[in-house]
């Protein structure tokens, strides 16, 4: 059992041990990343401190039966055992370890002086894909001396036990008992200024922009939500400025020539002043790029300059990009008429929303919110959710877009605006509003939204769709997108991901086969297959058999067993693994063959990382097996991501396949030995090398004269310089991203007008 881990010992796979925070600064330190040094107490340290001082058995029965919705009830019982954890007596070797790691933290990193440190706790199931414990657990500031950390760990532990912890799980259906909490000691960055960097924009969406938050001195005002900060929307492919709101900063946080953390007045000269220069921005915007590549996901980094360094606090993903579905049809609303605009702040969740306002000066009115109610608050607290959730919108004075009421509105799909300045103020008790949580604005009055039109494609800003020859597809990931990606007026989906269906289980599927069956393996691949069938019916879906490296595997219940690969992308993926697993494989066939008996007649078939003829053939074998013919009854395809396969392309279309998709991503970082993710060779890394064209070009020329039809998947095929040759060349079908539809629609509509006008001058030059 591990009390310390260092963050070199650790990486993302380590969230049982350190805990989400602790996890991914191990695997940031690890990356090279600007990460200040730390210790992590473990998760076991926990456990064993609760095991040790007999707290278990007292908590649950404190715990049992509670009912969070019941204030008073909530706050009592978190109070007791808050009280029981903070007056234990640590267990003598755990206090130990503590005070030894930190002198070794000031040895190394202090001269063996004694250093200021932040005190983070760092709980297992925080900071997850699928769920965002945003201030659930507390953080000590400028904490110096053994003693004095040994208290900041304790008070820490108790910290999980908050009213705000402890509803937040009920509602999550965490096990309060099964949830750990690791606690992180950090060298303290004494900050000239700190903030947030979203690597997508997560209001609307936009994964071509980043946004970047910040204020002048600690970053605990930005990530608290009591100081408006700066925002910064930057463009991702050029990493310039596209838009900037300089707020008016009234507080800073900074630490006193005590050592203490405080709250003072912003000087003058600072609080309208623009706190990040163009090039703070670039520096900033290239880090969250290195950060993005290496998690392959959408990242929410807390970042802080100190003497022009800068320094990356916390990596943690983007919770809020897979709960759209009523965000998007809020979104889409429009109002009737501009109405009279009463009130200006930032938009931080999108939605139109109206109702009568509610002023909470304190958590103790939090009871008189009702269903419907506009929730109007200096800065909303994570003791105000069971509130919020029955809220119509929110509304704050303070905060930015990654301040708690930004994060939990977003989660919510509430409508929110943040950073008004004066919204208790301006606004009155039971007047009725509409809040605008896009566009930041707050209108008098009940403002009526336009009659939706009948369903068409919204694209374009109501635009009619450009018809092409060419077939514009979309890329989906995950099923809970589909309605908004059918909502772009794509032809269909060029490339639908398998491994958000599993991964969104949180079980190997391996497990799920030896507890529940083939049945119920089955049946998770068709629920996920068929939202998305569903969504673009009778416009074909391209659903590609699963291909999660075993590092994604690892981190599932279930998965310890999975190998660990130096480099899973180049191991045991794509249809390598699936024959390997054929149970697995089975499943996903099983599914496929399931919805088309349901009437599902839009639905392909597509396997990765195919090298060799011979893995063709062994999955329309095991698919005859099931039932599924390949031949005549499901269109077939395969990917083709590797020099292998475009090389030998036409002994693979003899074995009898429909199409083929290019999955430019690898197929980029196969061909000319880059890993995309390595952030030094990554400013290597270009789709558009000559060899990956040659490739490219070969392949799908190659196809045409076999009439075998073929499309593009990967990043490449959203940039519109590369498109162009790829209409050149004949490409049936190009899968972009969802962002990126109407833009590729427009160049291919344009290219292929180039085209024919060519051929037409070209046939008036030979008369």
């Amino acid at each position: 059992m591990k009390l310390i881990a260092w963050l070199d010992e650790l990486s993302n796979e380590d969230v049982d041990i350190a805990g989400g925070k602790g996890a991914s600064l191990g695997e940031m330190w690890n990356a090279k990343l600007p990460v200040p040094p730390a210790f992590v107490v473990t998760a076991y340290a926990y456990q064993y401190f609760i095991k040790e001082c007999k707290l278990d058995k007292k908590i649950k029965e404190i715990l049992n039966n509670i009912d969070v919705n019941d204030s008073e009830e909530l706050h009592k019982k978190a109070e007791k055992i808050r009280k029981l954890i903070i007056n234990a007596k640590m267990p003598k070797d755990l206090k130990l370890s503590i005070i030894e790691s930190y002198n070794k933290l000031c040895n190394d990193f202090g001269n063996g002086k004694d250093i200021f440190v932040a005190i983070r706790s760092s709980a297992t199931a925080e900071d997850l894909p699928d769920a965002s414990f945003a201030g659930q657990q507390d953080t000590y500031l400028n904490i110096k001396g053994a003693e004095e950390v040994v208290k900041g760990v304790q008070k820490c532990f108790a910290s999980l036990f908050t009213p705000r912890a402890i509803f937040y799980r009920v509602q999550k259906n965490f096990d309060h008992l099964k949830v750990a909490l690791a606690v992180v000691v950090q060298k303290m960055v004494n900050s000239e200024k700190a903030g947030v960097l979203f690597t997508v924009n997560p209001i609307n969406q936009n994964y071509d922009e980043m946004v970047i938050e910040g204020a002048w001195g600690l970053g605990e005002g930005v990530v608290s939500g009591t100081v408006t900060p700066d925002t910064y929307i930057i463009d991702k492919n050029n990493l310039s400025l596209k838009n900037m709101i300089i707020a008016r900063k009234e507080i800073m946080f900074v630490r006193d020539e005590n050592g203490e953390t405080k709250t003072i007045e912003t000087p003058y000269d600072l609080k309208e002043k623009r706190v990040l220069s163009d090039e703070e921005l670039k520096r900033l915007s290239e880090k969250g790029i290195l950060i993005e590549k290496h998690y392959k996901r959408p990242m929410d980094i807390e970042w802080a300059i100190e003497d022009e360094k800068i320094y990356m606090l916390q990596a943690r993903p983007i919770t809020t990009l897979n709960e759209e579905k009523n965000k998007e049809k809020k979104s889409s609303e429009s109002m009737e008429s501009e109405g009279e605009i009463i009130l200006k702040g930032i938009g931080a969740s999108p939605g139109v929303a109206s109702g009568k306002v509610k002023i909470l000066h304190d958590i103790n009115e939090i009871d008189k919110i009702e269903e419907g109610d506009i929730l109007v608050t200096k800065m909303t607290t994570p003791d105000m959710v069971p509130a919020m959730k029955k809220a119509n919108a929110i509304v704050t004075d303070d905060g930015g877009l990654t301040c708690h009421a930004a994060i939990i509105s977003r989660e919510l799909g509430t409508p929110c605006v943040v950073g008004t300045q004066n919204a208790t103020e301006s606004l009155k008790e039971n007047m009725v509003i509409t809040v605008d949580g896009e566009k930041g604005i707050i209108y008098k009055g009940e403002i009526k939204k336009k009659e939706e039109c009948p369903q068409v494609a919204p694209v374009a800003m109501g635009a009619p769709i450009i018809i092409t020859a060419t077939e514009i597809m979309v890329n989906v990931s995950m099923p809970e997108v589909a309605e908004r990606a059918a909502a772009t007026g794509a032809d269909g989906v060029g490339l639908l991901r398998a491994e958000h269906m599993i991964l969104g289980t949180g079980v190997h599927p391996i497990k799920i086969l030896n507890e529940k069956g083939e049945e119920a393996l089955v049946d998770v691949f068709a629920d996920g297959i068929r939202k998305v069938a569903d969504a673009f019916y009778p416009r074909p879906i391209t659903y590609r058999t699963l291909d999660a490296p075993t590092d994604e595997f690892r981190g599932l219940e279930g998965g310890e067993e999975e190998p660990v690969e130096h480099n899973p992308m180049l191991g045991w993926r794509g249809i390598r693994r699936g024959l390997d697993q054929k149970e697995i494989l089975r499943c996903e066939l099983l599914a496929v063959k399931k919805l088309r008996n349901e009437g599902y007649k839009n639905i392909k078939l597509m396997i990765p990382l195919v090298t060799n003829p011979n893995e063709v053939r062994a999955v329309k074998e095991l698919a005859c097996e099931v039932g599924l013919d390949l031949e005549n009854d499901v269109e077939f395809g395969v990917m083709v991501e590797t020099p292998a396969a475009a090389l030998i392309i036409e002994d693979i279309i003899k074995e009898g396949i429909d199409f083929v998709s290019l999955g430019t991503n690898d197929l980029t970082q196969y061909t000319i030995a880059i890993d995309r993710n390595n952030e030094y060779v990554a400013r290597y890394y270009k789709e558009n090398h000559p060899a990956v064209l040659k490739l490219i070009e070969h392949v799908i020329k190659t196809c045409k004269k076999h009439g075998v039809k073929t499309s593009i998947c990967g990043q490449a095929g959203s940039r519109a310089s590369i498109v162009e040759k790829l209409v050149k060349w004949g490409i049936t079908s190009i899968s972009a991203n969802i962002d990126a539809i109407d833009t590729i629609r427009k160049t291919v509509a344009r290219t292929e007008q180039r085209i024919i006008l060519e051929e037409i001058r070209d046939g008036k030059n030979n008369k």
